[in-house]
């Protein structure tokens, strides 16, 4: 059933300027007349306008507002990520939602999307603001081939590709803090990445990274501790967005960037990272339980490691450690 809808919605999508025939819906689909038609009032009730004309077949002529399964398929251009959705109103968090799909063997690919989220959270179990309908919630689960210890990489991979989207769809510059957050040039944040593994000593079960972007948010939409490093699209650029959308063109650049990465490695990941990196050649401050440390931030390594440059003039891998970004403790 969830196939047949998605192929149907890739036909009237591809279709939108004129009429397809039933008999034609019916052969490409190989179900009857009957269960056309029953598959077009469900598209119905998903909001969608569909005009029937006899003879000349059907045509959408509006597209819902609202994220449902199919409002996401309709327009989407991928070959593998998004082609199960599962879709929530509300739920807690999609990435406890993605995660008890995957343990139920839900495909490479599929993607968990909720119009609000009341226990959002982000790494170290902050809390993730999830307001209905004003910001992108959505966890993708992945299958890849790859050993546990490269798993940090695809933190990064999904960073660049949602820096892409923004920059492409905004015109902006958006910059990544290592190793998930996404900045604006006023040094506030608008998304964020949580990346989760299930794995043995040396493979995948399954990875879930979830993105939370800010949209359409206003500064009184926060807590007063948080709007003064809180940001969204919508303040950053005094325009409204459709959610759908930026979803969409994330899906799309996401998986260009994974499959490229399957193939060639992390080289050029790590090239586009460092062209958003935040703080790239300054400054930054690394306190540990032993010491609090100031070092140049040099980019990032092969597997994914903050690089610093010491006093000394050597290089140094981080995995660990509490970075001060803003050097706080100069104020």
């Amino acid at each position: 059933m969830e196939s047949t809808r998605n192929k149907l919605i890739q036909l009237l999508a591809e279709n939108k300027e004129s009429y397809i025939s039933g008999q034609m819906l019916s052969d490409q689909l190989h179900i009857s007349r009957s269960a056309i038609w029953k598959h077009m009032k469900e598209l119905e009730r998903d909001g969608y306008e569909i005009e029937a004309k006899s003879k000349r077949g059907y045509r959408i002529i509006k597209s819902p507002e609202k994220i449902t399964e199919n409002t996401i398929l309709w327009g989407l251009k991928t070959n593998w990520l998004g082609k199960k959705v599962i879709h929530r109103e509300m739920t807690s968090s999609t990435q406890i939602l993605a995660h008890q799909a995957a343990k139920q063997n839900e495909g490479h690919g599929t993607i968990v999307v909720a119009d609000e989220q009341t226990t959002g959270r982000g790494r170290m179990s902050r809390t993730w603001h999830s307001k209905k309908g004003s910001g992108m919630w959505l966890s993708m689960i992945l299958k890849p081939e790859l050993p546990p210890y490269l798993a940090p990489q695809l933190t990064l991979l999904t960073a660049v590709a949602l820096a892409d989207t923004i920059s492409e769809i905004s015109n902006t510059k958006p910059l990544i803090k290592w190793p998930n957050d996404i900045l604006f040039s006023n040094q506030k944040k608008c998304a964020g990445i949580l990346t989760e593994l299930q794995a043995e000593q040396d493979k995948i079960q399954y990875v879930v990274i979830g993105i939370g972007l800010n949209v359409n948010q206003e500064l009184s939409d926060w807590p007063d501790e948080i709007q003064e490093r809180a940001t969204s699209l919508s303040i950053e650029t005094n325009k409204q967005w459709e959610i759908q959308s930026i979803m969409q063109h994330f899906l799309s650049e996401f998986e260009q960037t994974y499959d490229n990465y399957m193939v060639k490695g992390f080289s050029e990941i790590k090239k586009r990272w460092e062209a958003y990196g935040f703080k790239l050649g300054e400054l930054i401050t690394i306190q540990n339980l032993h010491e609090t440390r100031r070092a140049i931030f040099s980019g990032i390594a092969e597997d994914g490691a903050l690089l610093i440059k010491n006093e000394d003039g050597s290089l140094e891998k981080l995995y660990s450690g509490e970075i001060d970004w803003f050097n706080k403790g100069d104020r």
